[in-house]
């Protein structure tokens, strides 16, 4: 064999350098691409669980606020309830009070009139024969029991004779000159007053005294 044919031999043999050395080449570029990709998964892996996580819980904020409010609501809801039902408890009270304070009120005013004769009897009678005394000592007994049974239900007179005029007690019928008494002063009563438990049953009609002119 000629030298020329062993050298085509051996050239055709030898491996080509230069396609090793691009293949290391892209070897060594492909791992470095995987690992920026890894690297950027892993760098987006957190972000996508950070933001499912912070979903539920801006959900559970917004409804733990709802029911916060709505608590509130219910409470106020609760307070004012009892707070009326406190008002009607007590002014339930005062109209049962009242109803069994002033139940004899009109009855007391129908009874004012009947003493009211009786106390005009006693004044016409004046004179003192045996028969006009034993009339008015025994329409006088009787006025007496009137005014205690009256008493016994609260029913009181009201003073009025020689007393400051009260316009809440008293209803001035004229006024008339005094140098005895002093102004605004009740001189005289044509009609007696009653008070039912302190309550204004009926004005004292009066007379008022007056400086001189």
């Amino acid at each position: 064999m000629s030298e020329d044919q062993s050298l085509q031999e051996d050239t055709g043999n030898k491996p080509d350098l230069d396609n090793e050395e691009e293949l290391l080449l892209a070897e060594d570029e492909i791992p470095l691409v995987e690992g920026e990709l890894v690297e950027d998964d892993e760098e987006s892996l957190p972000l996508d669980e950070e933001g499912e996580e912070s979903a539920p819980k801006a959900d559970l904020s917004q409804h733990l606020a709802a029911a916060l409010l709505k608590a509130d609501e219910y409470r106020d809801q609760s307070l004012r309830t009892l707070a009326e039902m406190e008002n009607l408890r007590r002014r339930t009270e005062k109209e049962i009070g009242d109803a069994r304070k002033f139940a004899v009120e009109k009855f007391a005013k129908e009874l004012l009139v009947v003493l009211d004769s009786l106390e005009l009897g006693i004044q016409a009678a004046a004179g003192d024969t045996p028969e006009v005394v034993k009339l008015r000592e025994g329409s006088e007994l009787t006025l007496k029991q009137f005014l205690a049974v009256l008493e016994k239900f609260n029913v009181k007179p009201v003073e009025a004779m020689g007393a400051k005029f009260d316009p809440a007690l008293h209803q001035a019928m004229t006024m008339v000159e005094s140098d005895e008494a002093e102004p605004n002063t009740v001189v005289n009563v044509f009609q007696k007053g009653y008070t039912l438990n302190e309550r204004l049953l009926r004005p004292a009609m009066v007379v008022i005294a007056k400086q001189k002119a």
